[in-house]
């Protein structure tokens, strides 16, 4: 090759790297006239939901025992939810990384083997005084911010690094009104606690956190059988088996809280422990045919964070809900709240309260629409009290 090709295809080279790196390719900007996916959903969505008929619904199902219909209903959705991470072989193996006292409570920063596989960083509130007590698994959110976990429910430990107690201010004091809801629990005498979810604070992702990849990352997971939104939940259902366990608190008198995922995880860890007892749910509830259309522009579309492989062809989200009844339940969605679509949510309630109704409980589920947008302000986190302390 002579100088002058070398030369010339240096700077193309050069030239194709510029374009590459600023996104303005052709091949970015083309689009065929014909195509099949738009707003990240395939355009015969409508179709796909008209043949959603829910099988194993209450009230759809062939079952008519609740009991039965429950364990059946439950078995589904763990087998929708794939390998299970298999349990630590010589039990949680619990180290206390730093520890702190507060206004009437202890906390402590704990490292937990949830798994064989892994341990799980988590923060644990205890009151002061003579146990046992009651006892909350707060329950973090999603927000697409991964940097911080159980930081968006508790108030970091002064051990923590500097840019974590200040992200973790920030995030409280525009999701959650200032005020950090597991100390809050705490101070009114409840054992807390708050671990990372996978791909969430020190679980995730050594290049640093990257919205961008979790999809790439689940998708990966699912090469090995696994799925990791149900690995979340495993890991819930584990995290309250460690609790129970605390001579701290009275294995009886257990709930769960969160917002947004949170809230998700709150009813599906409602719906699948016996342990829990009261669960309370902020901003997170709706059906799927609202959720997965074209109706709305701005919706949460679901996507991994809440995605079991196949369970939407067995039942809907306020079914797999329903599988907590008769426990006291407590759902709270904002009129303004863009994720979720109101009529999705008013659906969605419905349905649960015929599932609470048909088994002479439904005064024991209360769902409120509230004029807020996507939060969890401290009246509502007053609200989630006063439920915990009427129904725990």
């Amino acid at each position: 090759m002579n100088k002058k090709n070398m030369m010339t295809n240096k700077a193309v080279s050069l030239v194709w790297m510029v374009l590459l790196l600023s996104g303005a390719t052709s091949a970015f900007a083309q689009k065929r006239e014909k195509y099949e996916f738009k707003r990240n959903l395939p355009v015969y969505a409508d179709s796909l939901i008209a043949d959603f008929d829910y099988p194993l619904a209450w009230g759809n199902s062939d079952i008519k025992d609740f009991d039965e219909w429950r364990r059946m209903a439950r078995q589904k959705v763990f087998d929708c939810m794939l390998a299970p991470p298999p349990p630590p072989s010589q039990g949680y193996d619990v180290k206390v990384l730093c520890e702190e006292q507060r206004d009437g409570y202890k906390a402590r920063k704990i490292e937990i083997r949830l798994s064989r596989y892994y341990t799980v960083p988590a923060y644990v509130l205890i009151p002061d005084g003579k146990g046992p007590f009651p006892a909350v698994n707060a329950l973090h959110d999603h927000g697409a911010h991964l940097f911080i976990g159980k930081e968006k429910m508790i108030r970091p430990l002064a051990c923590e690094d500097s840019l974590v107690i200040k992200d973790a201010g920030e995030w409280v004091t525009n999701l959650y009104e200032g005020q950090f809801f597991g100390d809050f629990l705490a101070r009114h005498g409840y054992v807390v606690f708050s671990a990372d979810a996978p791909m969430w604070g020190e679980r995730g992702q050594l290049e640093g956190p990257n919205r961008d990849r979790y999809d790439m990352i689940a998708g990966n997971m699912m090469m090995y059988g696994i799925d990791l939104s149900a690995y979340m939940t495993y890991d819930d259902i584990a995290g309250t088996e460690y609790l129970a366990s605390m001579p701290e608190v009275d294995a009886s008198r257990i709930g769960c809280t969160g917002c947004s995922m949170g809230a998700y995880r709150a009813w599906m860890l409602s719906a699948l422990s016996d342990r829990i007892k009261v669960g309370t749910a902020i901003c997170w509830m709706v059906t799927t045919d609202e959720q997965m259309s074209f109706n709305y522009k701005r919706t949460e579309n679901g996507g991994f964070a809440n995605c079991f492989p196949g369970l939407r062809r067995w039942m809907d989200y306020p079914h797999v809900a329903s599988l907590a009844c008769p426990k006291a339940m407590l759902f709270i969605n904002g009129s303004q709240d863009k994720l979720f679509p109101v009529p999705g949510v008013e659906k969605a309630f419905a349905t649960m309260h015929e599932t609470w109704k048909s088994q002479g409980a439904d005064d024991r589920l209360e769902t409120e629409i509230w004029d807020i947008p996507h939060s969890c302000p401290i009246k509502a986190q007053q609200r989630v009290l006063e439920f915990l302390k009427k129904h725990l």
